[in-house]
């Protein structure tokens, strides 16, 4: 598990150039640990090489890590398509989810998420491309979600997310990326709190950060293959 500590120093130095090439200095940008598909001993290596933020597709895979790995201090986020039967698991053992397009989902995300716990911290995921492979809400739909997720008392809205096409190289998603910057700050203008832009992944976080992102969901880079840390 040396590999993981290497590669997760090579990405936090990258990040911190990004930054300083984007005259971003002194900001702080999440660098999410894509574990999907990854197994409970590659993540607790991460952890133990000073990784905090992991981030799962699979609600039952999920689980059974998180079971395994009690005590870690780990920040849980869910990425991945969100089914309605899943938002309680979601709810109730997730910090953060980056996949919320839809009114009914962040509704039964607030219905589930305990009193006990800090308010769920949300983005809304942005379909900008209207590719119908993926999910997320038009541009256009985001603003009447972002206010609903206002109103709900369990929930936090922490920003915006975006899957944008494949691009090569991969600077070509800087449009996309700009773009769901300047969504959010129109959206703040019209008094909307949110603060945060979940968007870069391995091939473009770089890009990604120059563009304003705070927050880069990055796996292979970190881990591999899933054949080279099979779980």
């Amino acid at each position: 598990m040396t590999r993981i500590r290497d590669d997760l120093g090579e990405i936090q130095a990258r990040v911190a150039n990004a930054l300083t090439a984007a005259s971003r200095d002194g900001e702080k940008v999440i660098v999410l640990a894509v574990s999907k598909q990854q197994s409970a001993d590659a993540i607790e290596a991460a952890r133990q090489a000073g990784q905090r933020h992991f981030g799962e597709n699979y609600v039952q895979d999920a689980l059974a890590k998180m079971d395994r790995l009690t005590g870690l201090d780990i920040e849980w986020h869910f990425i991945g398509r969100i089914q309605s039967n899943k938002t309680r698991p979601i709810a109730e053992r997730f910090g953060w989810v980056h996949t919320v397009d839809r009114a009914r989902i962040a509704l039964r995300l607030n219905e589930h998420r305990p009193a006990s716990l800090p308010p769920l911290r949300v983005f809304i995921q942005v379909n900008q491309a209207g590719e119908s492979q993926k999910a997320g809400i038009d541009p256009t739909g985001v603003e009447t979600l972002a206010r609903l997720i206002h109103a709900q008392p369990r929930l936090k809205l922490a920003g915006l997310m975006t899957l944008p096409p494949a691009a090569d190289p991969p600077d070509g998603n800087a449009v996309y990326f700009h773009r769901l910057r300047e969504l959010l700050e129109r959206l703040r203008a019209r008094g909307i709190e949110m603060d945060s832009l979940s968007m870069g992944m391995s091939a473009d976080f770089e890009t990604a950060i120059a563009c304003g992102s705070t927050c880069v969901r990055i796996g292979t880079a970190i881990f591999g293959s899933r054949r080279d840390n099979p779980g």
